[in-house]
């Protein structure tokens, strides 16, 4: 269906769950604005993702407009054994015992059955159970157990989450279940997966290897060793999520503002795909409409330059996931239509340019800004010249152009992109005239308008972004100067 656009430039992902598994639903929040679905491996079989897989590609295929399946993996938990009475009342002040002794636990004691976090705690280390409900402080430990003080009670039941901020445990970021899970993920043919519990760049490294290419990979930033090592697992990294929930759970609630702002900028100097996540329209769960905060959040994310937005419980579980999906568009689009929000992009512009692809698409988007230009087109194999072009934020928008398919849908997750499927192109001038069209067809601009063409010569060669040019979108014109 040709014509289908946004108007605006931040990305909306939306988790799809047994509120929105059908192809009535999926089809709806395509229409009032998602452009990348989310697959949550914690939930849901391997049978019924499939399902939503499907359905998402008879979506793209019905609308004409490439789609982005984004598959998350859950990463090991850590979680508390069980009670004899199925749960315990822990008080500030009182002596608790976390140990490998698999006999149920009572008021004094509790199965912690992962020798690995014993291997990692130091006397002074946090541990936090239930969301850091409860947090205890340990005062000695050894191979097998930890005897801690409460210093903040409450109830404890049974297989209850386990946080460990204070020290990087030795675990792989992948357990089995996720193993498995990243093998199906990219036989079913998902164009990103998020990697959940990096604490290093050897965690990004492991899952790229076994995925082989078929998917691009996006680190979940949730515990402080990633927030630590964020350079080297951004450099490891095709994208970013910040993992918020987590976060705030194993760092001061206070501190994750800043963090998040920092890591946005980081991946937007980089030139990879950020995610802002977690409890960004929390009361649509329930509500069909969100409270002023949440609002604010959203809105705070995009002004921040953030690529996209995610709605996780909200459109996956919750009573009203399609309107949750127009209020974000809708917040998306008054955000970019206030004058700050350029005023605070330029200002946030800080690049270091140091290739020729680097100046050609601050070029592009300095000579769009000054004249008349309805679009920056760029065609690109990777994505990577896409990419550049977005971390320029233009004002004007941004179209892609590639033959391949797994590129433009990646492409779906990256800021003020509009991606475009087309022929394999052997010489320039033809690159331009499918710009000029691409351009046209999409609402983007008329014959009468100009438009910034970008690519690298030769063609169909990765990273090779190296031409610029200022041609009309009038078809005789560009034959009329450019007969070769």
């Amino acid at each position: 269906m040709a014509g289908i656009r946004r108007l605006r430039n931040v990305k909306i992902v939306a988790t799809l769950g047994p509120s929105s598994s059908d192809y009535d639903t999926i089809r709806a929040l395509f229409d009032a604005g998602a452009d990348v679905f989310r697959l949550n491996m914690s939930h849901g079989t391997h049978e019924e993702q499939a399902k939503r897989h499907a359905i998402i590609r008879k979506v793209e295929e019905d609308t004409g407009r490439p789609i982005a399946i984004l598959a998350d993996l859950q990463g090991p938990k850590l979680r508390t054994g069980v009670f004899a009475k199925g749960s315990e009342e822990l008080e500030a002040g009182q002596k608790f015992r976390f140990d490998l002794d698999p006999a149920e636990g009572d008021a004094t004691r509790v199965c912690l059955p992962h020798k690995e976090i014993f291997a990692a705690l130091e006397p002074g280390s946090a541990l936090l159970v239930n969301d850091g409900k409860i947090r205890l402080k340990v005062e000695d430990c050894g191979a097998g157990h930890a005897n801690c003080v409460v210093t903040t009670g409450g109830t404890i039941s049974n297989r209850k989450g386990v946080n460990v901020p204070d020290v990087v445990l030795p675990l792989a970021a992948l357990s089995d279940k996720d193993r498995a899970d990243l093998e199906f993920a990219c036989e079913l043919g998902v164009d990103w997966l998020a990697l959940s519990f990096v604490q290093r760049p050897e965690d990004v490294t492991e899952a790229r290897e076994l995925a082989k290419g078929r998917a691009a990979i996006l680190s979940k930033i949730e515990k402080p060793a990633a927030v630590k090592a964020y350079a080297a697992i951004l450099a490891a990294s095709d994208g970013i999520m910040v993992a918020r929930g987590d976060l705030g759970v194993e760092l001061p609630v206070h501190s994750v503002p800043p963090i998040q702002k920092q890591l946005v900028r980081g991946a937007r100097a980089a030139a990879k795909p950020v995610i802002v996540a977690t409890q960004m329209l929390e009361s649509m769960i329930e509500s069909p409409m969100p409270t002023r905060a949440e609002v604010s959040d959203v809105a705070t994310a995009i002004y921040e330059g953030a690529d996209a937005v995610m709605l996780s419980a909200e459109s996956a579980a919750g009573d009203y996931p399609v309107e949750a999906v127009a209020t974000m568009d809708s917040v998306a689009k008054s955000v970019e239509a206030d004058p700050t929000y350029r005023e605070v992009i330029e200002a946030s512009r800080r690049v270091s340019r140091t290739t020729i692809a680097d100046g050609i698409v601050a070029a592009s988007r300095e000579i769009a800004e000054a004249t008349d230009i309805h679009a920056i087109c760029c065609f690109t194999q990777s994505g990577t010249t896409a990419s550049l072009v977005a971390r320029e934020r233009p004002s004007v928008p941004i179209i892609a152009l590639t033959p391949i398919p797994a590129t433009l849908r990646r492409l779906c997750l990256t800021w003020g992109v509009h991606c475009v499927l087309t022929d394999s192109i052997e010489r320039f001038k033809m690159a331009v005239v499918s710009a000029a069209r691409a351009a046209r067809e999409y609402g983007f601009a008329t014959e009468t308008d100009q438009i910034v063409v970008t690519a690298g010569v030769p063609f169909n060669v990765k990273g090779t972004t190296n031409i610029l040019r200022v041609a009309p979108c009038d078809e005789r014109l560009i034959f009329r100067t450019d007969p070769e």
